[in-house]
């Protein structure tokens, strides 16, 4: 028995889920438990790297497939990297698949689920999805698929099906799981376990220390960072418009790490009201997210309000491990908007509400003190509720339901 996750990432690309995979799969693999990974030859934002197509990683057997390599710029590229994904996947599960073996299907690409359910049922395997985001719901409500059309409709209802089929769907918050429970997918099927970080890879840096502060020239700056994904799920007017209303504060530094969809706009919005607080890099080494993370004084969590039960942003996580502050920007009563405030780690405002984001900025800014109280819950929070162990142990448990008797050591490493 063996468990295999399918995803399009992994070990080193550094896109959210593939990080969120690395993790557990590594984590499980030292605790003796027999993991393999599939996924794509191509980095998520590089796609002139091609990866070895096996090695062992860790402990991990990584398995990566012959697919295009288009890359994220074009539509129609994208969905043929998409499609040959798909296909190389359902090939590989077809003939590679064990009755006793659990296949952890993830969310990348979308509809994933729809293409490994008739070939891991086919060869007599244990099907878990693990629910990143919701597909076709995302792309309603960003518009490119209609909530009405027949190709939106035939998409929920391939989805809802390949849900159905599984032993198992993994959501992240409760609001998505109780949200495919009005879609028909029964209860009994969904289990809620939250994201975590590894505060193994990414630990508190003091600013005065922070390698990354000095060359970025932040040194004796009050530093609001957003690092991570520039997507479509994420609103970026908000923050331009208190950057903009903050740029005769010389003290204050708007630091914007990543790529994404939207990167260009934000650039392009930073060039179009000429602001001189501003300062973008690109993704950091998987080495140095400490500092990356660190250089910053509080971070922006940001979600379209309409996506809250589609997407939770994991960056959030990365920002509990770098013990930072985090203001959120959207639904204030959603999922990191309640728990910033809960927690007593961050502060949440509407979308649009830039008057509010400068105000907070503003008195954190003047408030070192209650800053770094901030910091210091939020390290708390992690600990207490989000931290790579804790998580591993209560994926190893869900998944020891599944493995025959004489394995269910393996899968339940002590704590």
């Amino acid at each position: 028995m063996k468990i295999i996750f399918a995803n399009r990432y992994f070990y080193p690309d550094q896109s959210a889920t593939s990080r969120m995979l690395t993790s557990l799969a590594f984590s499980l693999a030292a605790k003796g438990v027999d993991v393999t990974v599939i996924a794509s030859r191509h980095l998520h934002n590089n796609n002139d790297t091609r990866l070895p197509a096996t090695e062992t990683v860790s402990g991990v057997r990584v398995v990566r497939l012959g697919t295009t390599g288009f890359g994220r710029k074009k539509l129609i590229g994208r969905a043929a990297d998409y499609l040959t994904f798909h296909l190389s996947c359902l090939r590989w599960l077809a003939f590679n698949v064990r009755s006793d073996d659990i296949c952890v299907v993830l969310t990348d690409p979308p509809m994933l689920s729809a293409t490994a359910a008739p070939a891991i049922a086919l060869r007599g395997g244990v099907m878990i999805n693990w629910i990143m985001d919701l597909f076709p719901e995302v792309a309603m409500e960003s518009g490119m698929i209609g909530k009405e059309s027949l190709a939106g409709k035939a998409t929920l209802a391939l989805r809802n099906w390949s849900l159905r089929r599984a032993e198992l769907n993994v959501c992240p918050i409760d609001k998505m799981a109780r949200y495919l429970s009005q879609q028909g997918v029964p209860r009994r099927q969904l289990e809620v376990l939250n994201h975590w970080a590894d505060g193994d890879e990414i630990a508190p840096v003091d600013p005065a220390r922070n390698r990354l502060r000095k060359q970025w020239g932040l040194e004796g700056k009050f530093v609001i960072g957003y690092s991570g994904n520039f997507g479509r799920a994420h609103d970026f007017t908000t923050i331009m418009d208190a950057a903009d209303m903050l740029r005769g504060n010389n003290r204050i530094r708007f630091l914007f790490v990543g790529e994404g969809q939207r990167r260009g706009w934000v650039e392009s919005e930073i060039a179009r009201r000429k602001l001189p607080n501003t300062l973008m890099k690109p993704f950091q080494p998987r080495e140095k997210l400490s500092e990356s993370l660190g250089a910053a004084d509080i971070h922006l969590v940001s979600l379209l309000p309409e996506l809250e039960h589609c997407i939770v942003p994991s960056k959030f996580y990365g920002i509990l491990a770098a013990a930072r502050p985090t203001i959120f920007i959207g639904d204030t009563e959603g999922e990191v908007g309640t728990a910033v405030r809960r927690h007593g780690c961050g502060a949440a405002v509407s979308l649009g509400d830039a008057k509010g984001l400068v105000e907070w900025i503003t008195n954190l800014s003047n408030a070192p003190a209650r800053c770094h109280s901030m910091g210091e819950n939020a390290s708390l929070l992690l600990r207490q509720h989000h931290s790579r162990d804790n998580s591993v142990q209560a994926w190893a448990e869900m998944l020891s339901a599944f493995a025959p008797v004489e394995r269910y050591q393996s899968l339940s490493p002590a704590r």
